[in-house]
C-alpha cells in the first residue's frame, strides 16, 4: 500500500520543534518496517516554501529527501485563477489521490476530509489515528487492544473537569460546567472510555426523555426517547471507532428499555465526522436547536411498514428491526473459533473462557458492527439485506450469531480487498494475501444479535435445519430460518 502525506503530516514529522501527533511515529514505523511507500505531493513543497520559519523550513527541505516525491502530476482542473494558494495545495493533493497516485491519502486537516468526501475520496483519506489502526490490524494483530466502554455515574467524574479533555466542551458551551454538575446531582450516567488510567479518551452523557420537544419549536418525539447529551472523542483516541462502540451501546441501551427515538444535539461544522458517522446508521436531520442541528433515528418498538426501502436500507434505518420473510434469502456461514473471538469478542462462549461484558471496564470488547468476513465459498450472489447466521465451527459448534449483508463480491487482488475490509478487518496482510491467491468471495455485514439460546449443529440435523456438516456457506429455505430463531429466542 502506497500512503501519500498531506503538508501537516510532513511538517511535524521533520520538525523536531513540532510535537508529534499521537500514533505518527508508530504508523511511519510500521510503514518503512512492512514497504508501504509514504509520499509527497510537489504541493507540499510549496506549502512549506510559504513557511515563515525560515529555519523550520530549511530543516523540512533538508530532510524530504528520506520520502519518495511525486512526480509527473496531473495538473489539477479543480483549480482556477480565483482559488487561493493554500487550497489549489488541497485540491491539488486530492486530486493526485483521485488520479490513483497513492492507495490513501493521511491528513489531519478538517477541510480536506470534507472535500474529499464531495468527491468521492472519503474512503480514502485518513486521519493518523486511522492510518495506524490499519497498519496494526494488518501487521501486529496480536497487539491490537480494541477499547471498551464502562458506564459510570456523573458524579464520579466531576473531579477531571478541569481536565483539557473538557476545554473544547467549556469553550463551546460558557455554561457546561454547570450543566455537567446539576445533571450528576440529578445521577445522570455517561458511557466512557478510558485511554489511561484516570485520562478520558471518549465520553457520552444520555438521558431518557418522554414526549420530547428535540427542536423546541413543536418537534414532538411522542413516547420515550433516548437522548446522547454529550459525544465527544479525544483526538488521540480517533481512528478506533469508538464512535460506533457508542452508538452499540446506545441501541442496546433503547432496546432493553423500549425507548421509541435516539436523537443528539451538536455542531455539524465542529462534529462533522460524527454525524457522517450518525447518518451511516439511520439518523438524519430533523431540524435545529438555537445554533445546534438535531439528529434523530426511528428506533420503533414493532417492525414498521416501510415498502419504499430496500432490505438493508430498511434495517440500517429501522436497528435493530430488519426484514426476514420469505423473500430475504438466508445463509449459514462457518467461522473458525478464533476469528469468532475477534468478531464477536462480547459473545459469551462456553467453550471460551469467561467471556467479557460490552461495559467491563478492565478488559477489551469488541467494537464494530460493521465487520468483514473473507472466503472461498461457491456462492457467488448474495444481495444486500440478505440475513446470514455465524456457525462457529470445531468447539462450539453452534449457531451464535445474526447479521445482515451490505455487500458481497468475489476478488482476486489483496490491495482491493483490503481497501473494501480495512476499516473492519480482523485478518493480518499474510492472511489476506494467502486467501487472495484464489478468487476470494469479500463479504461486508452488521451484526444484529448475538443467540440467546445458540442452536448446536446436533440439534439442526435432528430437526432437519441442515444435513451433514457445515464446512462451507450454505442457503437455508425460510422455514428452516423460522424454525432456528424461534428456538433461539
Amino acid at each position: 500500500m502506497r500512503f501519500l502525506l498531506d503538508t501537516n503530516i510532513l511538517i511535524p514529522l521533520e520538525d523536531s520543534i513540532v510535537p508529534l501527533p499521537s500514533g505518527l511515529a508508530n504508523f511511519v514505523r510500521l510503514a518503512q518496517e512492512h514497504g508501504d511507500p509514504l509520499v509527497f505531493h510537489p504541493a507540499s513543497e510549496d506549502d512549506i516554501n510559504r513557511d515563515r520559519n525560515i529555519d523550520r523550513r530549511r530543516r523540512t527541505h533538508e530532510r524530504l529527501a528520506q520520502y519518495t516525491r511525486l512526480t509527473n502530476v496531473s495538473h489539477c482542473p479543480w483549480n482556477s485563477s480565483n482559488t487561493s494558494a493554500n487550497d489549489a495545495a488541497d485540491n491539488a493533493i486530492l486530486y493526485a489521490l483521485y488520479c490513483d497516485a497513492a492507495h490513501y491519502l493521511v491528513t489531519e486537516d478538517k477541510v480536506i476530509h470534507k472535500k474529499a468526501v464531495v468527491r468521492g475520496l472519503g474512503n480514502r483519506v485518513y486521519a493518523i489515528k486511522e492510518a495506524e489502526d490499519l497498519l496494526r490490524r494488518l501487521y501486529e494483530p496480536t497487539t491490537v487492544q480494541l477499547p471498551n466502554i464502562q458506564e459510570v455515574p456523573l458524579h464520579s467524574l466531576t473531579p477531571l473537569l478541569n481536565d483539557e479533555f473538557f476545554d473544547s466542551l467549556r469553550d463551546d458551551y460558557p455554561d457546561f460546567i454547570e450543566w455537567f454538575r446539576r445533571c450528576a446531582r440529578e445521577d445522570r450516567h455517561a458511557w466512557v472510555y478510558w485511554a489511561d488510567a484516570n485520562k478520558l479518551g471518549a465520553l457520552c452523557i444520555f438521558a431518557r426523555k418522554h414526549n420530547e420537544d428535540a427542536t423546541g419549536r413543536g418537534d414532538v418525539l411522542h413516547r420515550a426517547s433516548l437522548k446522547l447529551c454529550t459525544f465527544k472523542v479525544a483526538p488521540d483516541s480517533r481512528g478506533i471507532k469508538i464512535g460506533e462502540l457508542f452508538l452499540k451501546a446506545a441501541f442496546r441501551f433503547a432496546t432493553d428499555n423500549h425507548l421509541e427515538h435516539i436523537f443528539i444535539h451538536g455542531s455539524l461544522e465542529k462534529q462533522e465526522f460524527l454525524f457522517d458517522l450518525l447518518s451511516d446508521f439511520g439518523f438524519s436531520e430533523l431540524g435545529h436547536y438555537g445554533d445546534d442541528v438535531v439528529y434523530v433515528k426511528p428506533h420503533p418498538l414493532s417492525p414498521p411498514t416501510d415498502e419504499n426501502l430496500g432490505a438493508f436500507e430498511y434495517f440500517r434505518k429501522y436497528f435493530p428491526h430488519f426484514r426476514e420473510g420469505s423473500g430475504i434469502r438466508k445463509f449459514i456461514i462457518p467461522i473458525r473459533p478464533e476469528y469468532h473471538r475477534i468478531l464477536f469478542l462480547d459473545y459469551a462462549s462456553p467453550a471460551d473462557a469467561p467471556q467479557l461484558t460490552l461495559f467491563n471496564s478492565t478488559h477489551t470488547a469488541s467494537n464494530a458492527i460493521k465487520q468483514a468476513y473473507l472466503s472461498h465459498a461457491k456462492i457467488s450472489s448474495i444481495t444486500p439485506g440478505d440475513i446470514v447466521l455465524f456457525y462457529r465451527s470445531t468447539d462450539e459448534c453452534a449457531v451464535t450469531s445474526i447479521g445482515i449483508v451490505e455487500r458481497y463480491e468475489t476478488l482476486a487482488d489483496a490491495d482491493k480487498i483490503v481497501d473494501i475490509v480495512r476499516r473492519r478487518t480482523v485478518y493480518t496482510m499474510k492472511e489476506i494475501k494467502h486467501i487472495a491467491a484464489k478468487p476470494t468471495k469479500v463479504m461486508l455485514f452488521r451484526l444484529v444479535r448475538h443467540l440467546r439460546h445458540p442452536p448446536s449443529l446436533e440439534w439442526m440435523r435432528q430437526n432437519h435445519i441442515i444435513n451433514g456438516n457445515i464446512q462451507s456457506i450454505r442457503e437455508i429455505n425460510d422455514y428452516a430460518y423460522q424454525k432456528l430463531i424461534s428456538y433461539s429466542a
